[in-house]
């Protein structure tokens, strides 16, 4: 398939397009940047909401990969309000040209508080700019592609672990204070639980999910279970072999973070086992 990445030089876009390209896929990849893209695929450095025709100017791709987003990491940054109209207006342009597939990455923060599995009738209360407008994005494309007969596709991120210093996640910052050679990393009490999924694995789940079509709507890119965060980030340090510690209690927790909350993961089993 010909598929259009956009955000490809961010920190999930670079795994995603490198796995695509490894199924054989043939990949626009868009950005502002072009430094960390893959270049076996076809790099266009662009403002996509600046493009009129896009379905055009990206060379008529079967698939659109939105990952395109700023300021994930800041939860109540104004810039997820400022954008969403623009995010909404580039999807719909690709519908409206007849694209035959939409996926466009999510985030377990649509959900807001709640505890337990989540699945695709989970319903959402969003507690933080970033996960309001994940969601509202998600509604209005979800119609557009269902009044246009596209396949819809939204693929629902939970926490992701990788040992790159690029980026915002805690996995990072960890990377990132090694680097520094500090001894300590302050960190909050960690008793929160959360559906981890190593990076390489999430590249993996997305990359085979949008490459298939008979299994569609909201997908979990999970692992399905829970584990303490504490738990995580202790094993991630060992696992790194880095000669850091965790400084406990140096921040609160967040109060909109759940206590316990992981994804079903039974969409995402089904993509692997049909492969």
């Amino acid at each position: 398939m010909r598929i259009l990445v956009t955000g490809a030089n961010g920190y999930l876009g670079r795994g995603i397009v490198k796995q695509l390209l490894d199924l054989g896929n043939e990949v626009i990849a868009t950005d502002f940047k072009d430094d960390l893209i893959d270049k076996r695929a076809q790099i266009i450095c662009e403002n996509l909401f600046e493009v009129e025709n896009p379905y055009e100017y990206f060379k008529k791709p079967d698939v659109l990969l939105h990952l395109a987003w700023r300021d994930g990491f800041v939860h109540n940054s104004i810039n997820h309000i400022d954008d969403l109209s623009n995010h909404y207006k580039f999807i719909k342009k690709m519908i409206d040209s007849k694209i035959k597939q939409v996926s466009v990455l999510g985030s377990m923060h649509e959900i807001g508080f709640y505890e337990g599995s989540v699945n695709e009738s989970t319903p959402c209360n969003p507690q933080s700019l970033y996960g309001i407008s994940k969601n509202a994005l998600r509604m209005a494309i979800e119609l557009e592609c269902k009044n246009n007969n596209v396949i819809f596709q939204w693929l629902r991120g939970f926490y992701i672990v990788g040992n790159t210093e690029c980026g915002c996640s805690i996995f990072s910052k960890i990377v990132q204070a090694v680097k520094r050679k500090e001894k300590e990393f302050p960190f909050t009490m960690g008793i929160n639980q959360f559906d981890f999924l190593d990076y390489d694995t999430f590249c993996k789940y997305a990359s085979d999910t949008i490459s298939q079509n008979e299994i569609n709507g909201i997908i979990n890119i999970c692992s399905g279970r829970p584990e303490q965060l504490s738990s995580r980030v202790e094993r991630f340090i060992k696992e790194n072999n880095y000669n850091i510690k965790l400084n406990y209690g140096a921040f609160p927790d967040r109060p909109y973070d759940s206590k316990a909350i992981w994804g079903d993961d039974f969409k995402i089993k089904m993509i692997e086992r049909n492969k």
